[in-house]
């Protein structure tokens, strides 16, 4: 592409994180402005390439994300700030509330990522996800053209108003029984094994981001979410190594059955080698004796892995971004999220098609339940027709009735749809809940995962209390 100069940020944009800056200030360095949602699984996996690019080439690079909203909750610049730590990002953050920064740069769709040299030109657009190298080798090319970095140009960013030191970071997945409750604390890289009180009596994962296979003090995991309990094993979605990951519970061992730690088109087939096979942002997993199923929020698929023959298949889902029923691959996911089943039959929350589907395992049928379209969204109870839902990322199923809970975490709410014909209704609670990402029921209550507010917290549906586990170490 022709070079041209980079035009100034609107002065007006809100930065979340760090002191008002300019791009004029950014001189010297190369800029990565990179445009993003905060709620598009596409966008988080850009974030992690420029953020993976940034520690290559320190001083002579300046990532600054632009965020743009999707959703009326995102026009909270706290929610939006939410959503981007959850993704590890500790870059500067604009909150482009208004389109207006989108506009001023011609930017058509997110991600986009536009690298502006040390004078101040705009010398790349790079737009979707495409390979790494695709952006790396112009990123490179500037960076290494610049001195080395002096020591203030090294100096490390401080966020400002830093999320607090707590027992638990951005809490994702949560699979409780009768006397424990599973927490995938995914800002700590690590899962949580827990009596109802809270106390922690196991932690499998030494709490780095990396990926280890072995006993539970020697593994690793790297931003782990979702969790689904079979008997006395534990399966977890590890979302930021793109793998499906398996912890014996009796042993305290994990190992990997799927994913190579990189971003990839699965393949369908039997698995030779678990290191051999790509995944793209596993994000939920329901299981059975006899198959795991995962949502891949980074191909909106739903797959399933035979334990016995050791298979991957694709059940369902296009790859594109829509919310569209049918067949196999003649339907389509809007980012799934979130995953419950009962006998033959799946269920998948969509998160930005703000939608519940449901998977017919026997002929991979899938039937939209709730939503009405991939931009399609509000707050609203009543016949499923009209019931609206934003943003939901978490459901779960009761064991003992057909009752689905919903986690409509654009809204702060807690949501059910009695299956079979029933309405959907808002729980009565306390107070909002923050950007709930898990949902389980067991032991006669519903253990919520309050992702944004770093909490496990516990509500009693006889009772309508909401109380705070307090996670003690």
């Amino acid at each position: 592409m022709s070079t041209y100069p980079a035009p100034e940020l609107p002065g007006n944009l809100q930065w979340l994180n760090a002191p008002a800056s300019s791009l004029h200030e950014q001189r010297g360095r190369v800029v990565a402005l990179v445009f993003v949602n905060g709620a598009s699984a596409w966008s988080w996996q850009r974030l992690r390439d420029v953020a993976q690019l940034h520690t290559r080439y320190p001083g002579r690079l300046q990532p600054l994300a632009v965020c743009a909203p999707r959703f009326d909750c995102e026009r909270d610049p706290q929610y939006v700030l939410k959503q981007l730590r959850r993704q590890g990002v500790n870059f500067p953050i604009l909150h482009d509330l208004d389109w207006q920064a989108w506009q001023r740069f011609g930017i058509e769709a997110w991600p986009t990522v536009l690298l502006i040299d040390a004078n101040g030109q705009v010398r790349e657009r790079v737009t979707g996800l495409d390979s790494m190298a695709e952006l790396e080798r112009p990123l490179a090319a500037l960076c290494d053209a610049l001195p080395m970095p002096n020591d203030d140009d090294l100096r490390a960013f401080v966020e400002a108003s830093a999320e607090p030191r707590l027992p638990l970071r951005f809490p994702g997945g949560i699979a409780a029984t009768e006397d424990r409750v599973y927490v995938a604390d995914s800002g700590h890289h690590r899962i949580l094994e827990c009596n109802h009180a809270g106390r922690v009596l196991r932690q499998f994962g030494m709490g780095t981001a990396d990926f280890i296979d072995g006993d539970l003090e020697q593994a690793a995991f790297r931003r782990p979410h979702g969790l689904a309990l079979v008997r006395d094993v534990l399966y977890v979605a590890d979302t930021g190594n793109h793998a499906l990951r398996r912890i014996m519970l009796r042993s305290g061992r994990v190992d990997t059955i799927c994913g190579n730690g990189r971003a990839g088109e699965p393949v369908e087939g039997i698995v030779s080698s678990a290191r051999d096979i790509a995944l793209n942002q596993p994000q939920a997993v329901f299981a059975t004796d006899s198959e795991v199923h995962l949502a891949l929020a980074g191909d909106n698929r739903i797959w399933s892995y035979g334990l016995g023959r050791g298979e991957l298949t694709c059940r369902a889902g296009s790859g594109q971004l829509e919310v569209r029923d049918g067949s196999g691959s003649m339907a389509a996911f809007a980012q799934p999220t979130a995953l419950a089943g009962v006998q033959q039959v799946l269920y998948v929350c969509d998160a930005l098609g703000s939608a519940v589907r449901s998977l017919q395992l026997r002929n991979n049928t899938v039937q939209t339940l709730l939503g009405q379209g991939a931009w399609e969204f509000g707050d609203a109870d009543g016949p499923r027709e009209r019931a609206r839902l934003q943003n939901p990322r978490a459901i779960a199923l009761s064991p003992d009735a057909p009752l689905l809970w919903i986690a409509d975490s654009g809204n702060g709410k807690l949501r059910t749809l009695r299956l079979g014909g029933g309405e959907v209704s808002a729980v009565p609670l306390p107070r909002r809940l923050h950007g709930v990402a898990g949902l389980s029921v067991a032991a006669g209550a519903v253990w919520i995962a309050e992702t944004d507010a770093h909490a496990v917290l516990r509500f009693d549906p006889a009772t309508g209390e909401l109380g705070r586990v307090a996670i003690d170490e």
